[in-house]
């Protein structure tokens, strides 16, 4: 993974693939598989190949209800938090995670996620690499923000079932702030939001891919781009999580240096 600029995705950061070195910032889910909610029917089935002592690839197959992809997720004890590694796109179905701690058990899960999503905005960023200039300007205007008074539930909706449409996030804009830096602004609909995913697609690339993870009743979240992402689409989707995949479990070996 390269190194990124400060602000990269404002809001709660995903995980990368390595665990120890590629932790951005921190983001943790606590829910377990014992923490006292039925477990859903099971549309999708995981399992997890140790491919050499410390480097694990999922794979999954089967569909969830009403899903945009599914939430990898992992711990390292049976009753321990789930961390997340990454959203997938409906059509992702392998997931790697090399460079683990030798000698740990790993467990590993999916949780589907769906909900309403915006109308796409295209970006056409000028020319030019984050600068340090970009770096000391501050960058207030990319902190998450609420926006609006909160209204009144007439004018919020669900983000499931069939009036979910009604909560999709409208009014969507995306403002240049700099060669790299975007504000993205929305007016929200939804009233039972686990939260605010943006999503972005370069330009090229088959499918969108998460962004940044915000709380609920955001409106308003700046955007660093990579360079590859001068010529993108972006969107915003008020999301739930759905069902829950089985919990795989793998432990790794020791590692080639001992």
């Amino acid at each position: 993974m390269t190194t990124v600029p400060p602000l990269r995705r404002p809001g709660r950061a995903l995980l990368g693939t390595a665990l120890v070195t590629a932790l951005l910032s921190g983001c943790t889910d606590g829910a377990s598989p014992s923490d006292g909610r039925p477990a859903a029917p099971r549309g999708v089935t995981l399992s997890a190949k140790l491919d050499t002592p410390t480097d694990v690839t999922l794979r999954w197959s089967g569909d969830a209800r009403d899903a945009a992809g599914q939430v990898v997720e992992f711990a390292t004890e049976p009753e321990g938090a789930y961390t997340t590694l990454r959203f997938a796109p409906e059509g992702q179905r392998v997931h790697e995670h090399p460079d683990l701690m030798p000698e740990t058990p790993f467990y590993y899960r999916l949780r589907a996620y769906g909900g309403p999503v915006s109308a796409a905005v295209e970006l056409d960023l000028p020319k030019g690499a984050f600068s340090k200039k970009d770096q000391r300007s501050g960058h207030e205007w990319a902190a998450p923000r609420k926006l609006s008074k909160p209204g009144s539930a007439a004018e919020r909706h669900p983000v499931r079932g069939e009036g979910a449409v009604r909560a999709t996030p409208d009014d969507f804009e995306a403002t240049v702030k700099h060669a790299n830096g975007v504000l993205l602004t929305w007016r929200d609909r939804a009233r039972d939001e686990a939260g605010y995913l943006v999503e972005i697609r370069p330009a090229g690339a088959p499918d969108f891919h998460v962004a940044a993870v915000l709380d609920p009743d955001i409106e308003s979240t700046g955007l660093i781009t990579l360079p590859r992402e001068k010529r993108a689409t972006v969107r915003v989707r008020a999301f739930f999580y759905g069902e829950r995949s089985n919990v795989v479990l793998r432990t790794t070996g020791k590692s080639a240096a001992r």
